[in-house]
């Protein structure tokens, strides 16, 4: 199998990319399916790759699609533009670059997947971190409106942290001037003259997240990222989303570990300067309530870094898609499989993706009971994106999110109902977010 080249990009695959090159040539679509017959007319599943919008691709090997298409689905994965050739902002030519190649996909998707058995009218757009924001972008894309059908967010795609801005026009511009400093110019022809390499390096050195000593950074400080520009997205409403369109949304147990390693030193000083970054004002009621949880810096950080920039956002998104009358389904993932026990990984950040592919690799690092698993998630996945609604495996249908009845899907060594109760430290982070957010 050979695919495609992938979009020019300097990190941010967290999987290995199998295409050969990098190219500015790059938008390619993967498909798998067991059916060329145009009758058959499967559920559609289409991935959008994660990497923070600065690295990754539809080719990496834990997206490969041929477990879910044994199925009777059919796959699509591919690939968009990334740093600032996606996501640069400049007034004459204007902005999300990378939103409008994720809707020229589906709109391939759209004319084309008969031919490759699938169904154009039951589609199901999904996605991990930045490819999870991609999806919630899409529900306020008028382009993409009934490109999609149903839609999951995978750990990100959430409302804002509660201590981070929202990502704006303003904010893309002056990401972009930057660019334009670096490269000595403002005029669109000589910027269409630098070389591909040149804004590929700015590109990866203007993200807004490179590590530095002593500063606390997270994938709120990306700067390459989709923004309203009330042209292709929509600072209002969600004029992509038609409302028959149900969502699911999750979170793994421990996001933060695959940003902050187990294998790194982590003197107390950096929990307090990351609860100062991300608590403000709760700094010390937050440093309280992890020293009354106990365990070593390195798990506070860990606690604290994932409440704050997963498990708070997403359920102020559960509680504002509810409000909206919207269906959506939730769940969190906390299987731990023997090698990440063992590497104390534990339920990090991408850990749930080759489950729901069905790719588990070998070599001692999974078990039966992952194995089993897999194939209930699977199942559970495509049962949303056949019907709209994900089930356990005896059947049962999985909780919808409603305020006054808060249960979601907890998947662990198996995947079962469970009361969707935050922690005191998701409601303490929650206590600096603007009143009007809960809107």
């Amino acid at each position: 199998m050979s695919f495609g080249a992938a979009c020019v990009q300097t990190v941010g695959a967290s999987f290995g990319l199998r295409a050969a090159q990098k190219s500015e040539d790059c938008l390619y679509v993967n498909v798998w399916t067991t059916t060329t017959d145009a009758s058959a007319r499967q559920p559609v599943m289409v991935w959008i790759h994660g990497g923070g919008n600065l690295g990754g691709g539809g080719c990496e090997v834990a997206f490969d699609g041929s477990s879910l298409a044994m199925k009777d689905v059919t796959v699509v994965t591919f690939n968009y533009r990334l740093g600032a050739f996606g996501f640069l902002a400049h007034p004459e030519v204007g902005a999300n670059f990378g939103v409008l190649d994720q809707i020229a996909a589906l709109q391939w998707v759209h004319d084309n997947i008969t031919a490759f058995g699938g169904d154009p009218s039951n589609v199901t757009v999904f996605g991990e971190s930045a490819g999870a924001v991609a999806v919630r972008t899409l529900l306020s894309a008028p382009a993409a409106r009934d490109l999609f059908h149903r839609a999951i967010l995978q750990s990100a795609g959430f409302e804002p942290p509660a201590f981070a801005p929202p990502w704006s026009y303003a904010r893309a511009e002056a990401a972009a001037e930057k660019l334009f400093d670096a490269l000595g110019s403002r005029e669109l022809s000589v910027l269409r003259a630098a070389t591909t390499e040149e804004v590929g390096r700015l590109s990866h050195e203007l993200c807004g997240v490179i590590p530095v000593p002593g500063k606390v950074t997270t994938p709120a400080n990306l700067v390459w990222m989709p923004i309203p520009d009330g042209q292709v997205v929509q600072a209002d409403g969600f004029a992509g989303w038609p409302e028959a369109v149900p969502l699911m949304m999750g979170c793994t147990e421990n996001e933060a570990r695959y940003f902050i390693k187990p294998s790194g030193v982590y003197p107390p000083q950096a929990l307090v300067g990351m609860a100062s970054v991300l608590c403000g004002p709760k700094r010390d009621d937050v440093l309280a309530l992890l020293e009354t949880q106990g365990g070593t810096t390195y798990e506070s950080m860990d606690k604290l870094f994932t409440a704050a920039i997963w498990f708070e956002p997403a359920r102020e998104t559960a509680r504002k898609f509810a409000k909206l009358g919207r269906d959506v389904y939730c769940y969190h993932f906390n299987r731990c499989a023997p090698g990440a026990i063992a590497s104390q990984d534990l339920a990090k950040h991408t850990s749930e993706i080759r489950y729901v592919f069905g790719n588990l690799t070998s070599e001692g690092y999974y078990d039966e009971v992952d194995e089993a698993l897999s194939v209930e998630m699977q199942d559970a996945w495509i049962s949303f994106a056949r019907d709209g609604v994900p089930r356990c495996k005896d059947g049962s249908a999985w909780p919808v999110y409603r305020d006054n009845n808060c249960q979601f899907a907890l998947i662990d060594a198996a995947i079962r109902s469970h009361p969707f109760e935050p922690s005191d430290l998701v409601r303490t982070v929650g206590l600096i977010r603007a009143p009007s957010v809960l809107l």
